[in-house]
């Protein structure tokens, strides 16, 4: 859909719209327009909407219904790729509309990996599909039996895919052909809901268990490396669930849901530092800074120190992986999507287009593409923070 002009009578009377007409026809959408109510905070101009396509929306029975995976972005055919919690996997075009449907038997867990014309899409159901990202058709299927819960990844020639049960799984992107797998027992006790997304670097990929280990494991074979306990002792809550990240120095940076962030040397596993704030889940290594985000906080560290810099509680509320766009930060909060300053942590926009935003943005340019909690897709131009 596209957008539709306003009169400024009908701002004033509580559509959903914000900003300033300044000579213009047309104002600019901030959230859905079919929703009865305004955003009660107005983003200035940090950002309009382009479009929105309406894919999942809650049915009359559900209750916080909840989109987790992350939208991916096919910059040959300029399609969306949206999966969504009933089962579908869809490509929006640049005009909001639909080009193709492919449905699972089963919601999904993570986001889809665009590839060459490739859509690599983790099943609900256990199994990797390989999509023509032009049409939707089925190139090839991998059954790994598992639940898969991960973003694949690609690398030299495979893609890399982690389960729920703690299995990491190995395919060849040219036919889905089982190349290797990597296991660990999960512990006995309780786990948080996830898994990590394997970092690949120079032949090495790093990926956290849910059993406290961070691992490293060759890309060609899947031998381990080495391997490094970060949680210690206990059954419960030792998740190593945040995909592991790297900056510019080759510096390695992991997440231990219970004993906090750790410093890695990338080839021996070695501590540099670690902070003992558990309950973080996400990373995002950007220039000097390291970002975290988790249970009730976002927090900003000097990379090389683990200094804090910045703190901004939530509440109660649970951040989710945040992501760069023009300058801000923005970190989906469950009830909403929070720009903030990365330097100071200061928000700046809150933003809650209907029932939430759980699932990371994915962002192409000055483009980000938001899947709400509602089961709506949106396309933000987003202009930064300005002064």
């Amino acid at each position: 859909m596209k957008k539709r002009p306003l009169s400024w009578k009908r701002w004033l009377g509580g559509a959903a719209v914000a900003g300033l007409l300044v000579g213009c026809s047309a104002a600019p959408y901030y959230t859905n327009p079919e929703l009865p109510r305004p955003p009660s905070h107005p983003p200035v101009d940090y950002f309009s909407v382009e479009w929105w396509a309406p894919l999942a929306p809650p049915t009359r029975l559900e209750f916080a219904p909840r989109e987790v995976a992350t939208p991916a972005y096919d910059p040959d055919n300029k399609h969306v790729i949206a999966l969504t919690r009933d089962g579908y996997a869809r490509a929006v075009g640049p005009d909001g509309k639909v080009k193709w449907s492919f449905r699972t038997p089963l919601r999904f867990n993570a986001g889809a990996r665009v590839s060459e014309g490739v859509v690599y899409v983790p099943g609900g159901d256990g199994v990797l599909y390989a999509l023509d990202s032009a049409t939707g058709d089925v190139k090839w299927k991998y059954a790994a039996g598992e639940s898969l819960a991960t973003v694949p990844v690609l690398a030299d020639g495979l893609v890399l895919v982690a389960s729920e049960s703690d299995t990491l799984y190995a395919v060849k992107a040219a036919d889905g052909v089982w190349a290797w797998q990597y296991r660990r027992d999960p512990p006995s006790g309780f786990t948080i809901r996830g898994a990590s997304t394997p970092l690949v670097h120079e032949g090495t990929a790093y990926v956290g268990f849910s059993d406290g280990f961070v691992v490293a494991l060759s890309i060609s074979d899947g031998s381990a490396t080495w391997e490094k306990s970060l949680s210690g002792a206990g059954t419960e809550f030792l998740d190593v669930d945040a995909q592991p990240v790297m900056n510019e120095a080759g510096q390695l940076f992991v997440a231990s849901y219970k004993s906090g962030i750790f410093a890695l040397e990338a080839d021996t596993g070695d501590m540099v530092w670690n902070t003992t704030v558990g309950g973080m889940t996400s990373l995002l290594a950007r220039g000097q800074l390291l970002f975290a985000s988790g249970d009730g906080r976002v927090d900003a560290y000097l990379a090389d120190s683990g200094r804090l810099l910045w703190s901004r509680p939530l509440g109660e509320r649970a951040g989710a992986a945040p992501v760069f766009a023009q300058g801000m930060l923005l970190v989906p909060i469950q009830r909403s999507l929070l720009f903030l300053d990365p330097k100071t942590g200061k928000s700046r926009v809150t933003w809650n287009p209907g029932d939430g935003i759980t699932a990371t943005p994915y962002v192409a340019g000055s483009q980000v593409f938001v899947l709400s909690n509602n089961g709506w897709l949106y396309a933000l131009d987003v202009n930064g923070f300005r002064g």
